[in-house]
């Protein structure tokens, strides 16, 4: 369980520090013989601050939870 808790702390520090990321999808719009012509669009994943302070919460918990026992 001490593992899973640092992993969590982990990922809770870097949802801090990276607030989202973006991703390229790329669809082809026309194919006419040799000519092809493709659209590129860039979407962006957004995650809420509070999201990395749960996950860092509960890294927390989880290391606490684990000495106990």
């Amino acid at each position: 369980m001490r593992a899973f808790g640092i992993i969590l702390i982990v990922v809770g520090i870097l949802m801090f520090i990276f607030t989202g990321f973006n991703y390229q999808t790329k669809e082809k719009v026309a194919d006419i013989g040799p000519v092809q012509i493709d659209k590129t669009e860039t979407k962006h994943v957004d995650w809420p601050i509070y999201a990395g302070g749960i996950a860092l919460l509960a890294g927390v918990i989880v290391i606490v939870a684990g000495r106990k026992k």
